[in-house]
């Protein structure tokens, strides 16, 4: 702030000067003391300059509104909303959201620091502030091929510069607890330069749970119970209450939620696709279910601002007050907290639940030529087994958990695997794209329902290889093709013809679309999905399939080089 800017706020604080903006008639929440006040909010360009009686130059009558501060939400992936940092920008605004701490790491795994210097840039172009964490684990894992790798060395430029606010989740708890070397070079980078560390432990208890505290990771969006969430708040960890598209943590870990605890909690999404925004929300479908849950709203409103805002270090934000950023929300009341204005660093962006400012789209050219797949062909989708009984992955109802069982199958005069109609077995392979490397891995999946057909994803956690699932080869292979073609995303194939599909060409993970028109094809594919191809109407046919490669989580799944066993950290023969 310049010298001038800084003797304008104090004038226009003191009452000296008019406002540029005042917004009269508004019940005001005190976060800091959890009450309600009667005032008028004094802007001065991107500032609050005070709560009290004013005069401006633009007067807004709230007509008895609340105003509350902007919503942060504290840990999410932009890339599994399948949109891209402007768009979710445009779809949250309106919500109430006015910052996100995002971790790019999907496209990090994919891209490297060139898409992460994309999404950092192509986060200017919304009015929704994007604070950038720096991806911790990339590779996520050893077990497969991902775009890039990212060591301390390659950390220090990002952290040095300042183009990021942290370090991102540590899914490496092993390696934090274990005190591995390239580990804690990654935490040093972070903490010689005042870093936050986002954390990730799930399962973790006692003396483990000491270490990975000790490392003074923050926080932890990867509670399940009650206990876990009491036993990371008394070592000084915050709890990240979760509610997206896939995961929902909220209402279970809510009754674990004290008047002592509570400022150590925070609300997250983690994920959120267009469709859970366009038909329920963002945070503000969190605090409705704060409410529900019989949470006082002022405590929610914490959750949702100044309790993240002091874990991140963001001192200037997180309360209506004088010197902070003006990111206030007028919402109709406490109950179902519909956002009718929405103010970002001083500025109106969205009112009655549209966004207000042009989008200015960036280019995605550095993300397109993602796939670099080496000698495909229908051959390497063949599946020799010499047994009769083969271990298969089975989907768990509900989830993205499996668990891994023996089955019999069919086999032919080759002893390849046959696919059998009256049996809920099929082929599931994952094909390397980044790397050129060759590498196809085929295994067995159980549960997921498919009769006919194949359908293949660019999106597959973490490293997000090409994954495709089918009952002939024909059909996977030319899924696998076509994927390529159309610079990756979803493509579901039937009797060797495209029925359904949606390019992704940032990355092979975003669309450069609408949220509207990717809420659309979504639903499409889903219906598609389940009505020709005949997969189970239990089963997400999209999520369920993308996390089938994700290698730390159990029981057993499937990458590039071959059937993973994670509760052994082993690979496994298909043969049992």
């Amino acid at each position: 702030m310049e010298k001038q800017q800084l003797k304008k706020l104090i004038d226009v604080a003191a009452g000296r000067v008019p406002a540029d903006i005042v917004i009269k008639n508004a019940k005001v929440v005190d976060v800091y003391n959890g009450r309600i006040v009667e005032g008028d909010i004094a802007i001065c360009d991107e500032l609050i300059a005070g709560v009290g009686t004013y005069e401006g130059i633009r007067v807004i009558d709230a007509q008895g509104q609340y105003a509350t501060p902007g919503y942060i939400d504290s840990h999410i992936h932009i890339e599994s909303s399948y949109v891209s940092p402007e768009e979710l920008g445009r779809l949250v605004v309106p919500h109430g959201t006015t910052t996100i701490i995002a971790d790019p790491h999907e496209i990090a795994n994919v891209c490297g620091l060139r898409g992460i210097g994309y999404m950092i840039e192509a986060s200017k172009g919304t009015a929704l502030d994007i604070q950038m964490m720096l991806p911790s684990c990339v590779p996520a894992t050893p077990f497969e091929h991902a775009g890039a790798v990212i060591d301390a060395e390659a950390m220090k430029a990002p952290i040095e510069n300042g183009s990021v606010l942290g370090l991102g989740e540590f899914m490496n708890f092993p390696g934090v607890i274990g005190g591995h070397d390239d580990v804690l070079d990654k935490i040093m980078v972070a903490k010689e330069h005042g870093k936050v560390i986002d954390g990730h432990s799930p399962g973790v208890f006692g003396n483990a749970l000491n270490a990975y505290a000790a490392a003074r990771i923050r926080t932890d969006h990867e509670c399940d119970t009650i206990e876990e969430m009491h036993d990371r708040i008394a070592r000084g960890i915050y709890v990240l209450l979760r509610q997206g598209s896939a995961c929902h943590n909220l209402k279970k870990l809510l009754p674990g939620l004290t008047m002592q605890n509570s400022r150590r909690c925070l609300l997250c999404a983690d994920d959120c696709q267009p469709k859970t925004i366009l038909s329920v929300g963002h945070l503000d479908n969190h605090l409705r279910m704060c409410i529900e849950e019989g949470i006082d709203p002022i405590i929610a409103l914490q959750m949702a601002s100044l309790n993240a805002a002091e874990c991140f270090g963001l001192s200037d934000r997180g309360a209506i007050a004088p010197g902070l950023r003006a990111d206030i929300v007028l919402i109709d009341n406490l109950t179902a907290f519909n956002a009718q204005r929405v103010f970002i660093a001083g500025q109106e962006v969205a009112t009655q639940g549209e966004y207000m400012l042009p989008i200015e789209r960036h280019d995605i050219h550095a993300t397109k030529g993602s796939f670099h797949v080496k000698d495909f062909s229908i051959d390497k989708l063949r599946l020799t087994i010499n047994s009769e009984q083969a271990h298969i992955i089975n989907i768990l109802p509900g989830g993205v958990v499996t668990s891994k069982e023996v089955a019999s199958i069919k086999r032919n005069e080759n002893n390849e695997f046959v696919y059998d109609p009256e049996v809920d077995i099929v082929k599931v392979a994952v094909v390397e794209r980044h790397q050129d490397t060759g590498n196809v891995a085929v295994a067995l999946l159980k549960g997921y329902g498919l009769k006919q057909g194949a359908v293949a994803l660019s999106v597959a956690h973490d490293s997000h290889n090409i994954i495709v699932v089918g009952v002939d080869d024909q059909d996977m292979a030319y899924a696998v093709e076509e994927l390529i073609k159309q610079d990756g995303g979803i493509i579901l194939v039937n009797k060797g013809q495209v029925i359904e599909s949606m390019p992704m060409p940032i990355g092979g993970l975003m669309s450069d679309r609408s949220g509207e028109w990717v809420d659309e094809k979504l639903r499409s594919i889903h219906q598609t999905a389940h009505e020709v191809l005949h997969i189970s109407e239990h089963v997400e046919p999209v999520m369920t399939l993308c996390f089938m490669s994700l290698a730390v989580i159990p029981e057993i799944k499937l990458t590039d080089m071959g059937l993973f066993d994670v509760t052994q950290f082993a690979f496994i023969p298909i043969e049992a």
